[in-house]
């Protein structure tokens, strides 16, 4: 297994944390603002971003979106752990599954939110959390999603705000395993912990510096 670096295992102490304190708190536990599911056909959208952890809010603002799950995609291992997923050798990437109504939010829009939280010049993980399971990709579930993908990412090489290589993949959607429970809504049930989580890391500072103070 590979050691864990200072950053690493201060976000798995959080999460260790945080799963003793959910267990004992099991009843009074809150989650994701309640949404309107009126829609007949919700459409599904799979975006890595890093943390996981930091992909479910931004998501969780936009009207339309009707719910987020924190997970992993993209590997081999079937029905992995967190704990496979980040000592390395699955193949998977944290991910967040967006559930969203298309009559209210269209997938352009996704992918707007998306860019705007997340470094893709980064090959090597996504701002304090290195490593294959932290990198970037937009997972698409069908071919209009893969074209609608594929243009904004030339967008984004194009025009985009540094002249770097864009390291973003769009990847073809595999089976999706949700994170355990603790992981979900985590900045929500343990809020003090992800923001200071977020602050050490360096994702806002990091993000503001590419994109500017918009970045939802």
């Amino acid at each position: 297994m590979r050691a864990l670096s200072g950053w690493a295992f201060s976000r798995l102490a959080a999460v260790l944390a945080g799963a003793v304190l959910m267990t004992a708190t099991a009843l009074a536990q809150t989650t994701s603002p309640p949404r309107d599911q009126t829609s007949a056909s919700p459409a599904v959208a799979t975006f890595a971003g890093g943390c996981f952890w930091c992909m479910e809010p931004p998501y969780d603002a936009l009207d339309g979106v009707l719910s987020t799950i924190s997970g992993f995609m993209g590997g081999r291992t079937p029905n992995p752990t967190y704990r496979e997923v980040t000592a390395g050798g699955t193949g998977h990437i944290e991910v967040v599954q967006v559930l969203y109504d298309p009559a209210k939010v269209t997938y352009e829009r996704l992918l707007e939110v998306y860019w705007r939280n997340v470094d893709p010049y980064d090959a090597g993980g996504q701002f304090c959390d290195r490593g294959e399971s932290y990198t970037t990709a937009i997972f698409v579930h069908t071919p209009e999603q893969k074209n609608v993908a594929e243009a904004s990412k030339a967008v984004i090489v194009k025009s985009g705000p540094l002249k770097q290589a864009i390291v973003t993949a769009v990847r073809d959607a595999g089976p999706f395993t949700a994170a355990e429970d603790y992981h979900q809504d985590y900045y929500i049930r343990n809020p003090v912990r992800y923001k200071y989580y977020r602050y050490r890391c360096g994702r806002d500072d990091r993000l503001q510096a590419i994109w500017g103070k918009a970045i939802n």
